[in-house]
């Protein structure tokens, strides 16, 4: 039983050694990272920058000088050394900047207006410099202002001249026309224009188009791309219309309109010219022309404005369908712009006026669009014969003084294309008849 004490007590004392052992280097390695703490602070310590106000960052300059010396500035001082001899630097032929932190402020201003630098300007032999005093000779003395040299710089250029000219006008169209008898097409090209009048009175300029129409048919129309603040555009743009044969030619017309496009607003035409083709020889070749543009024919647009409306009778039913498609060419109504329009419709029978019914109003339209559909019950023995419609065209703007832009009356006692229009829907039941029709005062 004595051997296996011994062993039991050898192996108790195991556990202890090993954590001695432990313990020791626990400490150790404690003490060595203190060690390292302590340098690395006792490091940055000695390598702190002392406090300096900031500035601001200038190339070629320390923010940290080594030494301050007693006196607050950037830059290196130049010692007595250094003013008997020169010496090669980068920086060499530059004035040495000062900056005087006892006369900024915090953010780094000068609190009193800083001496001014007078730059020398140096130049090369080879190089003429003209003097920077205009009127002053290379000897100083001053150059005599003659009448002609004041009449020879207010001379206006040809340039000047040419806009001066055309002020009362409103420009030149330049244009060529061709026919290709291979392909059977009509060509126009339009080159440019002048002089156009400007639209825009800040800048004094126009963001000219044409539409080119091909007349009488009005199926061939085309447009030239917009350029922008130009009053000489040159569009140099080329139009095919094929299908046209050579001896229809000389019975068309072309109808070029000058517009300046608009993007909040509708395009404001500048003008128009029109050139017919009927003395234009076109079998030898292309034909070059200009013409003159003139003010728009506003005759269209005289009046009241017109009214488009289809009608139908349906016998059968008694029923009258008045359908308000669109108006056209209304006069502003107020000094603002165009007006609001809509449409009011009476149905009469004799002089009683048995129902009412008005369109929606459209918001700043001189050209409006409704496709509005109204039917109104007639009486089944009387049919049409004592029976009309007044259409009333309405400015819905309640500041206007004229808030009647036109009016219509369709019966049977009506003259021109009223009494036509109404008279057609009579012989001609079930039909939908549409027609223009010019709206009056009264």
């Amino acid at each position: 039983m004595a051997p296996l004490t011994t062993e039991e007590e050898h192996f108790a004392e195991v556990p202890v050694s090993v954590a001695v052992v432990s313990v020791f280097g626990l400490v150790f390695s404690v003490s060595i990272f203190a060690w390292i703490c302590c340098q690395r602070k006792a490091n940055k310590t000695n390598n702190k920058t002392p406090p300096y106000k900031f500035v601001h960052m200038l190339k070629g300059v320390d923010i940290y000088p080594e030494s301050l010396n007693g006196k607050k500035k950037f830059g290196g001082e130049k010692t007595p050394e250094a003013h008997g001899k020169q010496t090669l630097s980068p920086t060499a032929g530059r004035p040495e900047l000062h900056l005087d932190l006892e006369k900024r402020d915090l953010n780094g201003n000068f609190t009193s207006k800083p001496p001014t630098l007078q730059l020398k300007v140096r130049s090369s032999p080879d190089l003429d410099i003209p003097s920077l005093q205009a009127g002053f000779g290379p000897g100083g003395n001053q150059e005599a202002c003659t009448p002609e040299s004041i009449l020879s710089s207010q001379t206006p250029t040809p340039a000047v001249e040419k806009s001066q000219d055309k002020e009362g006008g409103l420009g030149t169209l330049f244009f060529s026309v061709e026919y290709n008898f291979e392909k059977k097409a009509f060509m126009v090209h339009i080159k440019e224009a002048h002089g156009l009048s400007p639209t825009d009175e800040q800048s004094l300029t126009s963001d000219p188009y044409i539409k080119l129409t091909l007349l009488p048919e009005k199926k061939h129309k085309v447009k030239t791309r917009v350029l922008r603040k130009t009053l000489d555009p040159a569009f140099d743009e080329t139009f095919s219309f094929y299908g046209i044969q050579y001896a229809r030619v000389s019975q068309l017309a072309l109808h070029f309109m000058v517009l300046s496009f608009d993007r909040f607003s509708r395009d404001e035409v500048i003008g128009e010219t029109l050139v017919p083709l009927a003395d234009i020889d076109l079998s030898e070749g292309r034909v070059l022309m200009s013409r003159d543009i003139i003010k728009r024919n506003v005759r269209r647009s005289a009046g009241r404005g017109e009214l488009l409306l289809s009608l139908c009778y349906q016998s059968t039913t008694s029923t009258l369908t008045v359908v308000v498609l669109k108006a056209r060419h209304l006069p502003k109504a107020d000094t603002n712009g165009p007006s609001d329009p809509y449409v009011k419709v009476n149905l009469f029978q004799g002089k009683k006026r048995v129902c009412k019914k008005k369109t929606h109003v459209k918001k700043c339209a001189p050209n409006p669009v409704f496709n509005e559909l109204f039917v109104f019950d007639l009486p089944s023995e009387d049919g049409l014969r004592d029976t009309s419609v007044e259409l009333l065209l309405l400015d819905s703007d309640r500041t206007s003084r004229t808030p009647v832009i036109g009016r219509l009356l369709l019966g049977t006692s009506s003259p021109g294309t009223a009494g036509e229009h109404w008279r057609e829907i009579c012989d001609h039941p079930r039909r939908q008849i549409a027609k223009w029709h010019a709206l009056s005062e009264d």
